[in-house]
């Protein structure tokens, strides 16, 4: 099966056919650099992270553009509030953005563009929208004639009438309709501005997004990413004004991730549920985060709790020990080239999950397929002499270590991620390692002492703190419940 991907512009999956075939050009809108990111963020950039590996997987050349909005209303009002520049402050957050984004594994787009370094571009656009009669000079401000684009709304499928019949033309506002949306800002004292035929002032939100997409990807391009609350209105004026300006189709394909809710709460500061991406790494492994959102489909709500990351972290302890268990047991067996049918039937089964408009959720469920395989291979008797198993073991684990990849997982060393995650879990429940060991001596001697009740005991005691002890040939290991 070819790829296919949900296009909202359409509200269909469509199979997915680049304007130049075997290139990809992307474009997702970035943060607004006035604060720390949350869970809503790294959600929407591990996503788009995901679809970017994935069409390189795949075989595509992608040009991966992420912006970064670093003048707005919001980065003026809070640089006020720390008595700084707001480019100061902007520069600050965009250092944290970058931070966060690499703390989480994300692979760095191919161009990350400022809106402040795009003034020249912006200015052209609205020139041209003023020229072709859709957008309208006033006060020094520049408005988009929602009226004189026959296509506004498409995206989102709303009814401009309805909406003009609620809307109101905010004081100070110079618009013809209260729809009509800004362009151009003139400048207000205090603020940053540039100079522009129409006085100094700064672009409104909208537009710098046009700018800065088209110059790295031109007038038309394939994939515009970016979460459901941008749909209306960003993603929508995005159109009108890219379209309105050049006249051609701007993006074939519109991609949307689902929002994040907190414990069944839509995530909001008002709750007291707001969580930034440095407060979850503090607690989790930014892989655990990942693995996380991976397990719903990138379109879907997810629920965001302690104990969703919870199920996650298990779920990946359990892959972690399987590649770690196969690594092991094919060490030193011979090196075989012959073909293994049943790791080729896995990875095509991730292909086509992948496919079906990158769900993540059916190829996860087909790693864990494959784990189990490679455990209940291992677990056959005289295993290392029998060549087509260990064959067979090897091909999986390889192929499991290569669609990972494309999913920016599992590229930490088994042991060690597992001893990270046994030592934060144990400082959860309040026992150190030294206590831990100290009990499993004491059972050890009992056991030895053939004092079998202190020793269930000592066992039955540990489960009860979460514990659990693991008998094996080389001794007792153990592990956090």
């Amino acid at each position: 099966m070819s790829l296919r991907v949900y296009n909202t512009l359409n509200g269909r999956k469509e199979p997915f056919e680049p304007i130049e075939p075997g290139k990809v050009g992307m474009y997702v809108c970035g943060v607004t650099v006035y604060d720390y990111c949350h869970v809503g963020h790294a959600r929407a950039n591990i996503v788009f992270d995901i679809i970017y590996r994935y069409l390189r997987y795949a075989g595509y050349e992608v040009n991966y553009v992420r912006n970064y909005t670093d003048v707005d209303d919001k980065i003026i009002a809070r640089a006020n509030e720390r008595g700084i520049d707001s480019q100061e402050l902007a520069e600050q957050f965009i250092r944290a953005f970058d931070e966060d984004m690499a703390a989480l594994g994300l692979d760095l787009p191919s161009c990350q563009p400022k809106a402040t370094e795009h003034m020249a571009e912006i200015i052209a656009i609205v020139e041209k929208l003023i020229e072709r009669g859709i957008a309208y000079p006033s006060g020094g401000d520049v408005y988009f004639s929602v009226e004189q684009f026959p296509d506004y709304l498409k995206l989102s499928g709303r009814n401009l009438e309805e909406m003009q019949a609620g809307a109101r033309i905010a004081p100070g506002e110079l618009k013809r309709n209260p729809m009509d949306f800004a362009l151009w800002k003139a400048a207000k004292p205090g603020e940053p501005s540039w100079d522009s035929p129409w006085g100094a002032g700064r672009p409104g939100w909208h537009i710098e997004c046009s700018a800065m997409s088209m110059k790295y990807l031109g007038e038309s391009f394939d994939i515009h990413g970016g979460g459901k609350d941008l749909i209306f209105p960003h993603h929508e004026n995005e159109i009108a004004q890219s379209e309105g300006a050049t006249g051609k189709p701007f993006v074939k394909y519109w991609l949307h991730n689902g929002f994040v809710n907190v414990n069944q709460e839509k995530m909001s500061k008002s709750l007291g549920n707001f969580f930034t991406i440095r407060d979850i790494l503090k607690t989790y492994d930014s892989e655990i985060l990942r693995f996380f959102i991976l397990s719903a489909h990138y379109r879907s709500p997810i629920d965001f709790s302690d104990q969703n990351l919870d199920e996650a972290t298990s779920g990946l302890e359990r892959i972690y020990e399987a590649l770690e268990a196969a690594a092991q047991a094919v060490e030193g067996c011979p090196e075989s080239t012959e073909p293994c049918p049943e790791a080729d039937a896995f990875k095509a089964r991730f292909a086509e999950a992948m496919d079906d408009d990158f769900n993540t959720a059916l190829a996860l469920g087909h790693i864990f397929d494959a784990v189990r395989t490679m455990n209940r291979l291992i677990a056959e008797k005289k295993f290392r002499k029998k060549a087509s198993l260990v064959t067979e073991v090897r091909a999986l684990h390889a192929a499991v270590m290569q669609v990972g990849d494309a999913l920016g997982l599992f590229g930490s060393d088994p042991a060690a991620w597992l001893e990270k995650q046994r030592l934060i879990a144990l400082d959860k429940l309040g026992i150190s390692v030294a206590e831990v060991q100290e009990q499993i001596e004491r059972r050890v001697q009992a056991r030895a002492d053939k004092d079998f009740a202190l020793s269930d005991q000592i066992r039955d005691e540990l489960d009860a703190r979460g514990v659990i002890l693991l008998d094996g040939p080389q001794g007792t290991n153990w592990k956090v419940k």
